[in-house]
C-alpha cells in the first residue's frame, strides 16, 4: 500500500515533535500541523494498520522503523529544498511553504541530482 502525501506529513510531523519534546501525542500533532482530534485519529488509525507507527498504552505514539525511514526522506527533501531555495533569494517563508509542495512530487531521481548539483556548487563557493 502506498503511502499518500497526508501520510507523509503526519510522519514527517511525529519526528520533528519526537526531536522537540519526550513524547509524542494525537493533541501535539493537532496542535502542530493545526487539524481536529477526529482527523488526526483517521490518519492515526491508518498509518497503525499501515504498520508506520506504534501507540502504547499511554498513547504515545512512535514511528516504527519503516515509519521512520519515510519520515526521514520527507524530512531530508524538506530541509535540502527549502535551503536550496533560500540560498537562490526565496524568501524563509515561501522556502518552507513551497518546499513542503515539492518534496512529496520531484521523484528520487530528480531530487538526488538537485542535490547533488547543490552539493557541488555549495563545495565550490566555500572555495
Amino acid at each position: 500500500m502506498a503511502v499518500t502525501e497526508a501520510v507523509e506529513n503526519y510522519l514527517e510531523t511525529i519526528l520533528i515533535l519526537s526531536k522537540l519534546q519526550p513524547d509524542v501525542h494525537a493533541i501535539d500533532i493537532c496542535s502542530y500541523l493545526g487539524y481536529s482530534r477526529p482527523t488526526v485519529s483517521v490518519i492515526l488509525k491508518k498509518m497503525k494498520d499501515q504498520e508506520l507507527v506504534k501507540v502504547d498504552s499511554e498513547n504515545h505514539i512512535t514511528l516504527t522503523e519503516k515509519g521512520r525511514e519515510v519520515a526521514e526522506n520527507v524530512y531530508e527533501r524538506h530541509n535540502i529544498i527549502s535551503e536550496m531555495l533560500m540560498k537562490l533569494g526565496v524568501s524563509k517563508e515561501t522556502a518552507l511553504e513551497d518546499a513542503c509542495k515539492l518534496e512529496h512530487d520531484l521523484s528520487d531521481e530528480s531530487f538526488n541530482a538537485l542535490k547533488e548539483y547543490f552539493k557541488k556548487i555549495m563545495a565550490e563557493d566555500s572555495l
